[in-house]
């Protein structure tokens, strides 16, 4: 059985109508809940071909606690919608969503490669997917999209959070001592606290959790199935991916 989705809306808008969709959709994310005994965790990513307008996208489950590859599906196509910041969910998503509905076994939890409520509309990649695919899910970005923090401690765990008008939105985290935070938000069905928790559950030695990770690496054509998961280097600085 593949996985199921829901359908919101159509993807064939304009910036206005997702500006809108946005707003309204927003409304419909849980900010609550507890992920308690997965089973498996997935990650998600896309990236641009060498083509203009193609891209790889990429999902892949790991077992847990191993963090053991079990399943990945790559989808490529032509991303239709523009690249616009604030809409990168509208351009992205219906390849992810492709990959997604071809796996055989439904993850418990998806951690995305992008922002969750941490959005200027409280509608980020992660909060969409996590809608139309009904599963718990967490933004786990690389880079800040909206909002301000604090400098987090230097050590593994630290997290300062992450405010827009008066709003916490997510957190800053540090999940590799001496490394840049990684931005943490919620993305649906999860609360933000469990959201952290989990994130620093799946780092195994790098400054990105495993299930995106892997996601990337997937995406841009280097893991393939039955490839062996180099284990993460501590001599020197920690890889940051």
């Amino acid at each position: 059985m593949s996985v199921k989705t829901e359908r919101w809306h159509d993807w064939q808008l304009s910036p206005a109508q997702a500006v809108e969709i946005e707003w309204r959709l927003s409304q419909q994310v849980s900010r609550t809940g507890e992920v308690v005994a997965p089973s498996f965790i997935a990650g998600v990513d896309i990236a641009l071909g060498k083509l203009q307008g193609m891209a790889q996208a990429a999902v892949v489950v790991l077992s847990y606690p191993e963090l053991r590859l079990v399943a990945m599906e790559l989808v490529q196509g032509r991303l239709e919608f523009p690249y616009i910041s604030g809409l990168l969910s509208f351009r992205e998503s219906p390849l992810i969503l492709v990959a997604c509905q071809r796996l055989s076994l439904t993850p418990d939890l998806i951690i995305v490669d992008g922002q969750g409520v941490a959005h200027p509309r409280r509608l980020g990649f992660a909060s969409h997917l996590g809608l139309f695919l009904d599963v718990p899910t967490i933004g786990c970005a690389k880079s800040r999209l909206c909002g301000s923090h604090s400098v987090p401690g230097e050590e593994s765990g630290s997290y300062t959070e992450l405010v827009e008008m008066g709003e916490t939105i997510g957190v800053a985290l540090r999940t590799r001592t001496g490394v840049k935070p990684v931005y943490v938000s919620i993305g649906h069905k999860i609360s933000l606290e469990n959201a952290i928790y989990w994130v620093l559950q799946c780092c195994r030695g790098y400054r990105l959790p495993e299930p995106t990770r892997l996601a990337h690496l997937a995406a841009g054509g280097n893991l393939k199935p039955g490839m062996a998961i180099p284990e993460p280097s501590y001599q020197g600085k920690l890889l940051d991916f």
